[in-house]
Order: structure tokens, then C-alpha cells, then sequence
């Protein structure tokens, strides 16, 4: 029998090893020969040493036409050369490179994962139309398109993107087995403190995201300057690497701007997010646009309660009054509003960590979406089933 060579196409290799790394080890365990290819990057040894073959192909966030040509041609090479018997697309820049690429190449069967579509809520009318075209021409190449999001499915149904094709919903998910409140963490929590610089007894904020304005770290900070009075060692722990490819990319030195300087800590870029959580009360992501934030998926399944922007995607992942709290993006004061009524309620605080952790077990299993992808696989006639 004939062992399908599929190729998964990101953008950067940061996405091929948090967001996709354990799909494709449970894809190449059935047997498939899994290939990727996105932009060099330091995650990529790590991810050709689970047996995936990687193939550099240096491509933008940012849309950069000289720089877009030259991955296009490239990807179109690749596709030529390898011959897969499916190429599987991800994240917004990837899918329109590779889609193309893939279409002028011949590929019998290209699948796209809808991560979350640049169009948002309150976008300007020529932004929203040049993003609707950008879909319109993946949608015109691809075979299927599974989206992480429910909300994305009833825009393209709208939109008219997949008339005669289908598209699915997929859903997104986390190992809930790694991100759980084991008691091992819950007593580190006083040295997972220390090590991080926060004082044992303080109130912690959490965030995990990229630096840049879209993930609403400016309403973030804002917001513990505002709830400074009421809670006095209340701090801000802020994880994830500074990202300078984004023209809204900001630095630590924002605090200063915002006066909180004293209250947050940056880590950086970090591995151990279990334990990070674990020195969490609350988590709280304020951004502006999200296709399905798996960082929210991880925070309930760590039993914390989290505080999110109403928009597309945070209101899959978080249950409004039950798991968190919803609050309009772009809002600094109804974001403090949120995380001080958890700060200030210890039974709050708890029901809905328990409520978040119950709800990821029953939702957020990635097993499930790995098996929605095989099975995508199987109906198109990629493996045989």
C-alpha cells in the first residue's frame, strides 16, 4: 500500500512546533510521511528529530512582494520536486503562498486549517474586502477548509467562499493531561513565585501572548494601573517573546509609559507554561482579533478562571460568567472590572477555575481534533480508510 506524503506549510517554525507539532506526530504514528515547510528558526532541529522532514522557505508575516514572489516560486519548486499527495495549509500567509503554489504545481488535494480569519469585527471596508479576496483566492484552490472557529464557518458561508466545496468545523485543542493542576504544582507555586521575582502573597495577573498592541497589552497594563488601589500587590506576568516582524510590536519599556513598570514582570519566551500558570490567579487575554487562542484553552485546563475580548474565538473557549468573563475588546475599564470582580471574590475565583478545568476535558482534548483531520484525510482519499 502506497504511504501518503503530505506537506503541512506555516509560516514561521515557531507555529510548526507549538501549533502543529503534536498533530503531526499522531499523523506520521498512522503512518503518513509528514513533511513541513515554513521560514528557518531555531524550533525546526527540534521538530526534524520527531522524524518530519523540513523544508526552509523564508516567507513574512507582513506583506512584502518581492520577498512573497520569491516563497511563492519556491513553494511552487518544492511542490514540483516532492510530489505530495496532499498539502496542508496553515496560518494567514502560508495558506495564500501555498495555495497558489500548490494549485500551479498540480497537488491532487490541498487542505486548509482556518486558524482565524484577518477579518474582524469593526474593520475598515477596504481592509475587510482585500482580506475577503485574499480567502476568496484559497478558498478557490483548496479542496476543504476545517476551521478552528464556528464564527469563521458562518462568515464564509456568508461570504459565499465555499459554495461548492466543503468547509468544517474543527474545533482546536491543548494536552489537557500536561496542562492540569497536578498537586506537585500547587505546592511549587511559592518557589515558581520566587524564581520569577513576584512576592509569594501578591495578586498575579497573567498573560501569555506575543508583544504586540493586537493581543490589547496596552488596555492590559492599563487596567493593573487601575486596579492598584483596590489591590495594591497586584502584579502583571507577562510570557511571550517580543515579535519585531510586527509593525505593533511593543517592548517592556511600555510599562514605563504606562506606570506600571514597578508591577509587571517579562519573561520572555518561555517552556514551562504549566508552571508559569500555576503562579497565575487570573488570566486575562484583551486581544483584538483570535481565531481559537489556545492559550485560553490552557489556562482552564490549569483551573484558572480567565477574563477575554468579546470577539471571535475567546467566545468559544470561554463560558461568560460560568469559566470567565467577557469584556468588549479595546475597553481598559471594563477589563479591570473583570479581573477585580475575580480578584475580589475567593468562591468566584474558584468555581469558575473549576468550571474552566471541566470544561476543557470535555472540549479542548486535542485528540479530537487530530482525529477530525485523519478523518478529513481518509474522505478525500489521501490515506486509505
Amino acid at each position: 500500500m502506497t504511504v501518503a506524503k503530505i506537506c503541512h506549510v506555516t509560516t514561521v517554525d515557531l507555529s510548526v512546533r507549538f501549533l502543529l507539532l503534536n498533530q503531526l506526530r499522531y499523523l506520521r504514528e498512522r503512518g503518513m510521511r509528514i513533511h513541513v515547510a515554513c521560514s528557518d528558526g531555531k524550533w525546526l532541529p527540534e521538530v526534524e528529530a520527531e522524524g518530519i522532514a523540513a523544508h526552509r522557505i523564508e516567507m513574512k508575516r507582513s506583506i512584502a512582494p518581492a520577498s512573497d514572489l520569491s516563497a511563492l516560486l519556491s513553494l511552487y519548486r518544492l511542490f514540483r520536486r516532492e510530489r505530495f499527495d496532499a498539502v496542508h495549509l496553515h496560518t494567514p500567509k502560508a495558506s495564500l503562498l501555498g495555495a497558489v503554489a500548490a494549485k500551479l504545481a498540480g497537488v491532487s488535494r490541498i487542505v486548509y486549517t482556518i486558524h482565524g480569519f484577518y477579518i474582524r469585527e469593526g474593520m475598515a471596508r477596504f481592509q475587510r474586502e482585500f482580506y475577503l479576496f485574499w480567502e476568496r483566492v484559497i478558498a478557490s484552490c483548496a479542496d476543504v477548509a476545517l476551521s478552528q472557529n464556528r464564527s469563521d464557518v458562518n462568515t464564509a458561508k456568508q461570504e459565499g467562499l465555499y459554495r461548492n466545496k466543503e468547509i468544517l468545523f474543527l474545533g482546536n485543542g491543548i494536552d489537557v493531561g500536561r496542562f492540569s493542576p497536578s498537586d506537585r504544582l500547587r505546592e511549587d507555586r511559592g518557589a515558581i513565585r520566587d524564581s520569577l521575582g513576584l512576592p509569594r502573597e501578591c495578586r498575579v495577573v497573567g498573560i501569555v501572548a506575543r508583544l504586540v498592541r493586537e493581543k490589547g497589552l496596552h488596555e492590559l497594563m492599563d487596567a493593573v494601573k487601575m486596579l492598584s488601589g483596590d489591590f495594591p500587590d497586584i502584579r502583571l506576568l507577562a510570557i511571550g517573546p517580543r515579535d519585531e516582524s510586527k509593525t505593533d510590536a511593543l517592548s517592556p519599556r511600555a510599562a514605563m509609559d504606562h506606570g506600571v513598570a514597578d508591577r509587571v514582570v517579562f519573561t520572555g519566551m518561555r517552556l514551562d507554561l504549566p508552571e508559569l500558570y500555576s503562579a497565575m490567579d487570573v488570566f486575562a487575554l484583551p486581544s483584538y482579533r483570535e481565531g481559537f487562542p489556545r492559550t485560553l484553552m490552557e489556562a482552564s485546563s490549569m483551573g484558572l478562571p480567565v477574563v477575554a475580548s468579546d470577539i471571535r474565538g475567546c467566545r468559544e473557549a470561554v463560558d461568560d460568567g460560568r469559566t470567565g468573563i467577557l469584556v468588549p475588546a479595546g475597553d481598559a475599564t471594563k477589563l479591570a472590572e473583570g479581573i477585580g470582580r475575580i480578584l475580589g471574590d475567593p468562591a468566584l475565583t474558584k468555581s469558575m477555575g473549576d468550571a474552566g478545568r471541566l470544561k476543557a476535558l470535555a472540549d479542548f482534548d486535542e485528540r479530537s481534533v487530530f482525529g477530525t483531520v485523519y478523518e478529513t484525510y481518509r474522505s478525500l482519499g489521501i490515506v486509505a480508510g
